[in-house]
């Protein structure tokens, strides 16, 4: 009990010899009020071994008459001061009912989304390819870990490719605009690129490095997408191993590591043999990062 509600107890006692009727009737609304302000601190200091509030009440300047009991001042005392407790009782009750209901709004909305990503994460996908053929029927494939290759390792800025190959071209002009660092003109390439030659084989690239350079660029939401999208839409494409590993970078980026972790369980049991020690490698050491089981 509180120094406030010690003295209010010694103060009924005195107030008991002036007017016991009212006296007594005033003590029980502070029992009952001493009973309620310990339930509500336990709300308040639901781990706290003894935290209290100190009210802080002065006496009214108003007297107050108790009805039908001649008016003294220990009385009227009293009886304000258990009048603004009761206030202040009503007003903590408001303000905790109303953060209760923000938390519950607060955890059902990360649930929602938690349920999406989820969702997002376990759509069907396609079969794993063919082991010793990629999806245009050439010999089987091991993914490096190298930056994406471009013909004859030409550096950026170097003058714009020129080949028989106009898909070839355009992913190499937006590997150009990356290796540069202009992401948002990468972007916008990349983009084009797997929108107007989806078949070929540079979709899967171009699909991949657009993830990359959002990953780059500090977008991590942006890039979860794209890599997803390469693996869902090409997955017999040569980067789609890739966009797994780098789609579990992104989701360690957002602090999402068991999600991480079932990505790079997808990418063993999907490719398994098929992507290079390197990127084996790289997986191992993302899984220990994430602590995956």
């Amino acid at each position: 009990m509180t120094k406030w509600m010690a003295g209010s107890a010694l103060a009924l006692v005195v107030a008991g010899s002036i007017a016991t009727p009212a006296a007594a009737q005033i003590e029980g609304r502070v029992g009952k009020l001493e009973a309620e302000m310990r339930a509500v601190q336990r709300k308040v200091f639901p781990g706290g071994v003894g935290a209290m509030v100190e009210p802080q009440i002065a006496p009214s300047t108003a007297p107050v008459d108790a009805a039908g009991v001649p008016a003294t001042s220990a009385l009227t005392d009293i009886t304000a001061r258990v009048t603004s407790l009761e206030q202040q009782m009503a007003s903590m009750t408001g303000q905790i009912e109303q953060t209760q209901y923000k938390l519950r709004q607060l955890e059902q909305q990360f649930e929602d989304y938690r349920k999406a990503t989820d969702a997002k994460l376990t759509q069907p996908v396609a079969p794993a390819p063919t082991p010793g053929a990629d999806a245009a029927g050439g010999p089987a494939v091991t993914v490096p870990q190298a930056p994406e290759p471009v013909n004859g390792g030409a550096a950026a800025g170097a003058a714009a490719p020129s080949s028989a190959d106009p898909a070839e071209d355009a992913y190499l002009a937006g590997y150009r605009l990356w290796q540069s660092r202009d992401y948002p003109a990468a972007e916008a390439q990349l983009k084009k690129v797997v929108a107007t030659y989806p078949k070929h084989r540079r979709a899967s690239f171009a699909q991949n490095l657009l993830g990359r350079a959002y990953l780059d660029e500090g977008k991590p939401s942006l890039a979860s997408i794209a890599f997803y999208d390469n693996y869902k839409k090409f997955p017999d494409g040569e980067r789609a191993p890739d966009s797994l590993y780098y789609l579990g970078t992104a989701l360690l980026k957002l602090d999402k590591p068991a999600d991480a972790c079932k990505v790079y369980g997808e990418l063993t049991d999907v490719y398994g043999d098929k992507i290079s020690p390197g990127l084996k490698a790289d997986v191992a050491k993302a899984r220990t990062a994430a602590k995956c089981k």
